[in-house]
């Protein structure tokens, strides 16, 4: 394992009232890929996430289902478990808000905060957005036409008697650390936002409520139950021990400490930006790397919504694995989806476009030809010849193949670090591109047919064999399957190494290996129709 500081990424905890839908897996997905990168090159990583199941929403729906708001909490929190084993996560952890681990130390940090002075009680007039259950200052709920940004309803007007986070008070900290670390919140376009709206300057916001009982109660105050924001937020630490530093799970996980990507949609990114890193300054925890915040997914153009029959759920996105395979799914989640701050549409025409494109033209094609020539001319068997000096194409000044793809593995490594996945994606199938290449350029099926021409033939192949295997593994964390696939095929693997840079250094496929026919993605006529 790598010397360097284990990594912590989290999802945002996903809120129990709401079913399973694409914008929860897609954001699990990309941390799923983020954590699987970091592990290949030697990293320890712990990757969190979980259901938020506490507040007036969950309470009000168990009581029309006539079931306890445990009872739903229990039964929509499966659902969500559901998906990590339908996209094959590696999570280290799934935290819910109702266990006594996160309730107890959520306690202590509230207490914590109360001593301070931080929290306290008071009343509170204002505008209220009931779906986001959030407060909006006057000047904000006039910019917003009195309509909540994310689902339009009307804003009511509150009066609330509860304690109060003094969020205020960390106006001028927040600035200037926002100001030292201009790569707090990504993209940029996102952090924009939050600095346009912190110029209106920061009211205090609320840490209880008493208009409902479904949460954790106010410690010496149980008549006040704390607000699911807060209790949510909190969710990062209590995972990792950090409300109670004397246990055995803070002793265990209190390492990973601070995350270095907080992933989240677009639509929570003021609890994140804002709220949470102020009462982590309160609480004296250092802080998050980056919270990035990903915008939403759309269908064909249109938002999506039940009651247009275009919304993403689970049984959607199960006939996509049924055609096209897991692996093909998260490759589109991953280089297609809303990371930036532009949303991304979903079609099935573009779907089929990109598989067929990316998967089945370039990738499988690239690896079931050259495993074939290597069958036909070499009985299946990695022949010995120098390719690291070689150069990739014919044209004049063209890199070796071994500077060439070292340097694509230290680009793609680069790419995935920095949260840049689609980039780190593109990067890795450079490579395949560059044996596409060579193939159509050099054609050793026809230098082949004379017996006087198989020494350069068998060079040709031999890169074009470490080409595909160098991709494979650049390519694991997004295709995890589908890579072993091809790695099996080519007599090798990825258990084990040290790092992906080890992995994927030039030069690892010797002579004497093995190298089957393999077609990891098989075309598929006609596009799924949702």
């Amino acid at each position: 394992m790598s010397s360097r500081k284990p990594a912590y990424i989290t999802t945002p905890i996903y809120y129990v009232n709401d079913r399973p839908h694409i914008g929860h897996a897609y954001t699990t997905t990309l941390c799923d890929v983020w954590a699987r990168a970091m592990r290949l090159d030697g990293r320890e990583v712990f990757f969190l996430t979980g259901t938020d199941e506490h507040g007036a929403k969950v309470e009000k729906s168990a009581k029309e289902r006539g079931v306890t708001p445990q009872a739903l909490a229990d039964e929509n929190s499966a659902e969500f478990r559901q998906v990590l084993a339908l996209f094959g996560l590696t999570n280290d952890d799934f935290i819910r808000t109702t266990e006594a681990r996160h309730e107890s130390q959520v306690k202590l940090f509230v207490e914590r905060l109360m001593k301070s002075g931080d929290i306290y009680l008071g009343e509170f007039e204002g505008w209220y957005d009931e779906g986001q259950e959030e407060y909006v200052t006057d000047t904000r709920a006039k910019e917003l036409e009195y309509k909540s940004p994310i689902s339009g309803r009307p804003l009511v007007r509150a009066k609330e008697h509860n304690y109060y986070f003094k969020l205020s008070a960390y106006q001028g900290k927040l600035e200037a650390f926002f100001a030292a670390n201009p790569q707090f919140v990504r993209p940029s376009g996102r952090f924009n936002e939050v600095l346009g709206r912190m110029r209106d300057g920061l009211q205090d916001v609320p840490v209880t409520r008493t208009n409902f009982s479904w949460g954790i109660a106010m410690p010496g105050a149980p008549e006040h139950v704390i607000y699911v924001w807060i209790d949510a937020l909190f969710n990062y630490a209590t995972a990792l021990g950090l409300g109670d530093s004397s246990s055995a799970l803070a002793k265990e996980r209190a390492k990973f400490w601070p995350p270095e990507y907080h992933v989240i949609g677009k639509e929570i990114l003021w609890f994140h930006a804002v709220i949470w890193p102020a009462m982590l300054m309160a609480l004296d925890l250092p802080m998050p790397k980056c919270v990035y915040a990903h915008s939403f997914w759309i269908s064909n153009g249109q938002k999506m919504s039940k009651s247009l029959g275009n919304f993403i759920d689970l049984p959607t996105i199960q006939s996509y694995f049924d055609t096209y395979g897991l692996d093909a799914w998260r490759w589109y989640m991953t280089t297609q989806g809303p990371i930036g701050t532009q949303d991304a549409d979903f079609s099935p025409k573009h779907f089929h476009e990109i598989y067929t494109a990316n998967l089945v033209n370039t990738f499988a094609n690239c690896a079931s030809r050259t495993s074939s020539m290597m069958e036909k001319y070499f009985a299946g068997v990695m022949p010995a010849a120098d390719t690291a000096s070689m150069p990739i194409s014919a044209v004049a000044g063209a890199p070796t193949w071994s500077v060439f793809a070292n340097a694509a593995v230290a680009k793609t490594l680069k790419h995935y670090a920095d949260f840049e996945l689609a980039e780190a994606g593109d990067c890795a199938l450079s490579i395949v591109r560059a044996v596409d290449a060579i193939i159509n350029e050099t054609q050793p099926f026809k230098l082949a047919k004379d017996p006087s021409k198989i020494d350069e033939v068998a060079r040709i192949l031999a890169a074009c064999a470490e080409g595909v295997r160098v991709a494979a593994v650049l390519l694991s964390p997004i295709m995890p399957n589908k890579c072993a696939e091809v790695l099996a095929a080519y007599g090798c693997s990825i258990d084990g190494v040290g790092s992906i840079t080890d992995a994927a250094h030039w030069g690892g496929l010797k002579a004497g290996t093995r190298v089957c026919k393999c077609a990891p993605f098989m075309r598929v006529d006609a596009p799924v129709i949702v």
